[in-house]
């Protein structure tokens, strides 16, 4: 009887130690990569931190594999296809490249490489009043507000909406979060709004207003580009003469284009 025991717990033992290094090879093996009948892929990730403008390097990265299946976005899969580009953001550590996040090595500055196609970048002076006491940064997005003076009245109106900042002064990171009075912004637009830009500025001042990032009305149209570039539509010749002549001088009446100045008999 006793014998009979002795062996139950020699074979459970035995069992045991079996399941363990069945267990443990299991477990070798998935961080290994797995299997064949587990595909696995290359993906690059960022080594260590990349400033955002800084050209990557070699040492800036490193190849992990993951499952086929996992989803992990538009990535690069080798280190020389990462090798030169500019990080349009910046890149923590252990971060999956994606390539949304990278522009061509042969942009330019890291200015021009930021810029959308089919756009440009125009800068404006600013000041303390202008430039939002200095709480814009690069990734804001702006309204621009011109004002001008139309027969000694000041008339404003929003000429453009919803522009990206991409930089105040020469700085385009937007890691910075504490407000700094700055002398120029850079903002993002098409040439139509650049032309809109620059005919308020020559005509008068121009304020930009901070729009909230949930902000989602809708951006300037060619409608509003076209009517704030059109020429300021004065009065006609006789309702302006008409408007010059002191009070209590008569009364004027005007017809169509026919003007007649009936003058005061008190």
């Amino acid at each position: 009887m006793k014998r009979r025991g002795l062996l139950l717990i020699v074979i459970s033992l035995a069992l045991a130690i079996g399941a363990a290094w069945v267990a443990r090879n299991w477990v070798q093996a998935r961080l290994a990569g797995g299997t064949a009948a587990d595909p696995v892929k290359q993906v690059i990730v960022a080594a260590m931190e990349i400033p955002f403008g800084m050209k990557v390097e070699a040492r800036h990265l490193r190849a992990i594999t993951l499952p086929t299946n996992a989803a992990v976005g538009d990535h690069y899969d080798k280190v020389d296809q990462v090798v030169g580009l500019i990080a349009l953001q910046k890149i923590i550590a252990g971060e999956i490249l994606l390539k949304e996040r990278f522009a061509d090595r042969n942009a330019g500055s890291t200015l021009a490489a930021i810029v959308k196609p089919d756009m440009r970048a125009v800068t404006v002076r600013v000041d303390d009043v202008i430039g939002v006491a200095g709480f814009l940064m690069p990734g804001n997005h702006v309204d621009v507000v011109a004002a001008r003076m139309v027969d000694q009245r000041a008339e404003t109106h929003t000429v453009l909406r919803n522009l990206n900042v991409l930089a105040v002064d020469q700085t385009a990171s937007q890691d910075k979060d504490q407000p700094v009075v700055v002398r120029a912004v850079t903002l993002e637009m098409s040439p139509k709004q650049a032309e809109v830009l620059v005919k308020a500025r020559e005509e008068g001042r121009i304020q930009l207003t901070l729009r909230n990032p949930l902000d989602k009305s809708p951006t300037s149209d060619d409608a509003d580009i076209v009517a704030a570039a059109a020429p300021v539509k004065k009065p006609a010749k006789h309702i302006r003469e008409a408007q010059a002549r002191p009070e209590g001088s008569g009364v004027t009446i005007i017809r169509g284009t026919n003007v007649h100045n009936s003058e005061s008999t008190t």
